[in-house]
C-alpha cells in the first residue's frame, strides 16, 4: 500500500489519536482486503479447480458468492451501521470477514469454500458501509477529510491492480490457499488498530427498522437470477431446476417491490429512480462491471487452459488490463472536474467496448501481443468511466438521500459484477473459445448500450434539473 499522508485535525476525543494517519490506515486495511478478494482470486481459479475437483459451475459459486452477499446486504448493512455504530459494524464485518478467510485456507472441497465466501461477503457487506462512517468522524477537519477520501479511493484502485499479480506470487509460491491466509494478519492488524486507534461514532437510536422482510426478498431474487445463470452452463437453460431459479428472481422481486411500498422507511427509495441521470447511471454500473469482471474471470481460465500459462505467468499476463486503472481513474478525475460526467463516461465506455471486441482475436494459437491493447483498453475504459459514474449518481441524487444513492451504486455494480460471471462462466461451457467470443460480444454491446446512456441522460455539466 501506498505510503499514508499525514492528516492533522483540530481537536481529539480521549484516548483516540485524530492526529496521525493510524484511523486512516485501519480502514484502508479492511477496504484494501475486500476489494483485493474481489479480484486476487482470479488467477487462482484454474488451480482451485484442479486442487479441489471443481468444474467451471464450481469456480463461477466460487467467485459469485461473495460477490452476491456482498451485494445482497449493502443496503441492509448500511443501515444497521446507522443504528448500532459505524465501529461496532465495521470491527464485526472485520472479524466476520477474517474467519471467513481462514474457511477458505482451510476449504477440503469446494462446496465448503463456497460457504466460506459467503460469510465473506457478509464480512464486506458489513464493512464497506461503515467505513467512510468511520473516517468522517475520525477527521472532522474538512481538507484532512478530503484528503482521508482520497486514500480511501485510491485503495480500491490499488487492490484491483494488485490482486491478479498478488494472487499469481502467490499461488506459484505457498499455493492457492494462501492466497485467503494472507488475509488473516491483516484482519488482525486492522481489528487492533481500529480498537485502539478509530473514533465511535454516535449510533442513530431514532433509525425506523431495517426492514428484513424486504431484504430477504431482495437477497432472494438476487441469489434466483444468479443461480439460474450459472447453472444453466452445466444443467441447461430447460432444466427445472434453472428455470426454478429464474421463478424465485421473479418472485423475489415482485415481494420485495410490494414491501418497499408498504415501508414507512424503505430502503430503496423510490424517488431515487425519477432522476432519469440517477437511474441511467445506475444501470451504466451494472453494465460495467459484468464486461469488465465477465472478462477478468475468463482470462485466466483463457491463459492458463489454452497457452499453459502458470499462475505467476497469467498474473502479470493480465497487468494490461488492471495496471491502467490508477491512469485512467486520475485523468476521469480532472476529466469530470473540467466538463462534467457525459465526456469521461462517453470515452471510456466506448473505448472499453472497444477492447472487449478485440478479443474476438483470440484463439488457441494467437500471440500474447495481439491481446494486449484488447486488455488496456478494457481496463482505461473500465477506470474511466466509474469515477465519473459515481460523480453522475452523487448529482443526480437529492442531498438528504445521498448515503442511499450510493448505497444504491454500489450493490449495482456488485450485482453487475455475479452477473457478468454468471453469464460469462455459462457461455464457456460449451466450448471455452466460443463461449469467450460470445461473452465478449455480449459485454461489449453492454458497454455501447452504457454509452448511449450516458449520452441521452447524463448532463454535461452540473446537478440534473
Amino acid at each position: 500500500m501506498s505510503r499514508l499522508p499525514a492528516l492533522h485535525t483540530p481537536t481529539a476525543p480521549p484516548g483516540t489519536d485524530r492526529y496521525s494517519a493510524l484511523p486512516l490506515l485501519a480502514v484502508c486495511l479492511g477496504y484494501f482486503m475486500v476489494i483485493l478478494d474481489v479480484t486476487v482470486v482470479t488467477v487462482a481459479l484454474p488451480v482451485i479447480g484442479t486442487g479441489l475437483h471443481a468444474g467451471v459451475t464450481g469456480l463461477q459459486w466460487v467467485v459469485d458468492g461473495y460477490t452476491l452477499v456482498f451485494a445482497g446486504l449493502l443496503l441492509f448493512c448500511g443501515g444497521l451501521g446507522d443504528r448500532l455504530g459505524g465501529k461496532t459494524v465495521f470491527l464485526g464485518g472485520l472479524g466476520v470477514f477474517t474467519l471467513g478467510s481462514a474457511g477458505c485456507a482451510l476449504a477440503p472441497a469446494v462446496t465448503v469454500l463456497v460457504l466460506a465466501r459467503l460469510v465473506q461477503g457478509l464480512g464486506a457487506a458489513l464493512m464497506v458501509p461503515s467505513s467512510l462512517a468511520l473516517l468522517r468522524s475520525a477527521y472532522p477537519d474538512r481538507t484532512a477529510r478530503a484528503r482521508a477520501f482520497g486514500v480511501w479511493g485510491t485503495v480500491a484502485g490499488l487492490a484491483a491492480g494488485a490482486g491478479p499479480v498478488l494472487g499469481g506470487l502467490l499461488v506459484a509460491g505457498p499455493g492457492w490457499r494462501s492466497v485467503f491466509f494472507l488475509n488473516l494478519p491483516v484482519g488482525a492488524a486492522a481489528l487492533l488498530l481500529t480498537v485502539r486507534h478509530v473514533p465511535r461514532p454516535a449510533a442513530d437510536r431514532s433509525r425506523p427498522g431495517l426492514d428484513l422482510p424486504a431484504q430477504l426478498a431482495a437477497a432472494g431474487s438476487l441469489a434466483g437470477l444468479a443461480g439460474g445463470c450459472i447453472e444453466a452452463g452445466a444443467l441447461g437453460w430447460t432444466h427445472p431446476a434453472v428455470l426454478g431459479a429464474f421463478a424465485l428472481c421473479a418472485a423475489g422481486l415482485v415481494a420485495f417491490v410490494w414491501l418497499e411500498r408498504r415501508s414507512p422507511a424503505p430502503m430503496l427509495p423510490p424517488g431515487l429512480f425519477r432522476a432519469p441521470a440517477f437511474s441511467a447511471s445506475a444501470v451504466i454500473g451494472v453494465l460495467l462491471n459484468a464486461g469488465f469482471y465477465g472478462l477478468l474471470f475468463l482470462a485466466p481460465l483463457y491463459f492458463q487452459r489454452l497457452h499453459h500459462y502458470s499462475a505467476l505467468r497469467t498474473g502479470f499476463a493480465l497487468l494490461p488490463a488492471v495496471g491502467v486503472v490508477a491512469v485512467g481513474s486520475a485523468l476521469a478525475g480532472r476529466l469530470t472536474a473540467r466538463t462534467g460526467p457525459r465526456l469521461p463516461m462517453v470515452v471510456g465506455l466506448v473505448v472499453g467496448a472497444a477492447g472487449l471486441f478485440g478479443w474476438l482475436r483470440a484463439g488457441p494459437a494467437t500471440p500474447y501481443a495481439v491481446l494486449v491493447a484488447p486488455m488496456a483498453a478494457a481496463g482505461f475504459g473500465t477506470a474511466l468511466t466509474m469515477p465519473a459514474s459515481t460523480a453522475a449518481v452523487m448529482e443526480a441524487a437529492p442531498g438528504a438521500r445521498s448515503g442511499a444513492a450510493a448505497a444504491v451504486f454500489n450493490a449495482g455494480r456488485q450485482i453487475g459484477s455475479a452477473l457478468g460471471v454468471a453469464l460469462f462462466g455459462t457461455l464457456v461451457a460449451g466450448g471455452l473459445v466460443p463461449g469467450l467470443h460470445a461473452a465478449v460480444v455480449l459485454g461489449g454491446t453492454g458497454f455501447l448500450l452504457a454509452a448511449a446512456l450516458a449520452a441521452r441522460y447524463i448532463p454535461r455539466t452540473g446537478k440534473p434539473t
